[in-house]
């Protein structure tokens, strides 16, 4: 079974930044496309950002220039760096990993204060 490790969030002021990881051990995690999901209260879960096995990333439109995403596929880890952080981009942050199957995170917390 497929088990992610989050960590990284927390609670930042606007105009702050994080870096959230997610790690995936004992998977062959250069084949699956990877990315992250977020889900603000009251609204539903929408895709940030995600890259596939070949490195092309996209973005929500709302995070793009401020966001970033990586992954290290010697490490089994993707990370979502946040910068120029607002109170909208508050939220429960999964990552998830896909081929056939989709598998996720058991989601942090991002909470930006104005």
């Amino acid at each position: 079974q497929v088990q992610l490790v989050e960590s990284g969030g927390g609670l930042v002021q606007a105009g702050g930044s994080l870096r959230l990881s997610c790690a995936a051990p004992g998977i062959l995690f250069n084949t699956y496309d990877v990315g992250w999901h977020r889900q603000a209260p009251g609204k539903q879960r929408e895709l940030v950002a995600q890259i596939t096995t070949s490195g092309i990333s996209n973005y929500v439109e709302s995070v793009k220039g401020r966001f970033t995403i990586s992954r290290d596929n010697a490490k089994n880890t993707v990370y979502l760096q946040m910068d120029s952080l607002r109170p909208e981009d508050t939220g429960l942050y999964y990552c998830y990993l896909r081929r056939v199957h989709s598998y996720w995170g058991q989601g942090t917390q991002v909470t930006v204060s104005s």
